[in-house]
């Protein structure tokens, strides 16, 4: 294979890349490495037009090693250009047929200059960020994810971009901890799995109307997040577990009048209780001694 089709090969992937985003950074920094190695003369690169290439990947990484690397190739390739045509200047004054490749030479490289100015910067998330920390910024395009569940774009309207929340609230997040270590990733863990809830509406709406500040949602229990229906069941749950300690911290009264229903046999402890407001009558919980079998009369 000649260098021109490996040149070729390459440019192909990285222009995948960048058009997804700058995706895949450590394959990009594979094959600008592969590229460094291989002998570009001026043919190749102006055939190719890999230099556009490397420095759309530039634009579009927010890796620093692909863009260290990126810059370093650009820069001895414009190094290489400039020298190839000083020479070809030289021989055009002693031979007429150099000045047509010059002059080929010299449109190339102004073509590739005006495209690269032309040519829109790559999006980035969000438009205002103020970090470059690859964790940082995924983790805020997850929150944002996280909230545009079952959302409409006119949802939106009047309030801040999910994008610009999700900055918000993944700020809050890191200025606790200071770091992205595995607190840091578990609280904004525990907060897109929240806001992603289909069953939380509420949540989510609350945040973007700013019923719930940034700075409150970072800081907020699993319990204070849940969806309705899971509070139901705690609060269910712990009435229970209250009734239960009450039950097995009274001795209560062994009766001979109550009848089980599930053994139907007259060994039972009962005990009474005041559940509701003082003018109520107190509700009656009764054990059975043979089975464990409880049930109460109110």
């Amino acid at each position: 294979m000649s260098v021109e089709e490996d040149v070729m090969r390459i440019q192909k992937k990285l222009n995948k890349m960048t058009s997804e985003d700058g995706s895949g950074q450590e394959q990009a920094l594979d094959l600008l490495k592969e590229l460094q190695t291989l002998n570009i003369n001026l043919e190749v690169l102006t055939n190719t037009r890999i230099g556009m290439t490397v420095n759309a990947l530039r634009k579009s990484s927010k890796d620093d090693e692909v863009i260290s690397l990126s810059k370093t190739l650009i820069k001895n390739w414009k190094k290489f250009l400039s020298g190839s045509t000083t020479t070809s200047s030289g021989k055009s004054s002693s031979s007429s047929s150099s000045k047509p490749k010059k002059e080929k030479e010299d449109k190339t490289v102004r073509e590739e200059r005006e495209r690269d100015k032309e040519r829109p910067l790559p999006k980035q998330f969000p438009p205002s960020s103020n970090t470059t920390d690859s964790v940082r910024l995924k983790c805020r395009e997850m929150l944002a994810a996280a909230l545009k569940t079952d959302s409409k774009p006119e949802d939106f309207e009047g309030c801040a971009s999910a994008e610009e929340l999700a900055e918000e609230l993944e700020e809050a997040i890191f200025l606790e901890f200071k770091n992205t270590d595995m607190r840091y990733k578990n609280r904004v863990r525990s907060r897109i799995s929240n806001l992603k809830d289909v069953k939380n509406p509420t949540l989510r709406t609350n945040f973007r109307i700013g019923a719930i500040t940034a700075s409150r949602l970072a800081v907020m229990t699993a319990e204070e997040m849940a969806n309705d229906e899971v509070k139901q069941l705690r609060e269910r749950f712990l009435k229970e577990a209250i009734n239960d300690a009450q039950l097995a911290t009274v001795q209560g009264t062994k009766t001979e009048m109550l009848k089980c229903g599930k053994c139907k046999k007259k060994n039972c402890t009962y005990n009474q209780l005041q559940t509701r407001s003082s003018d109520e009558p107190m509700t009656t919980f009764v054990l059975c001694n043979e089975c464990g079998n409880r049930w109460k009369f109110c």
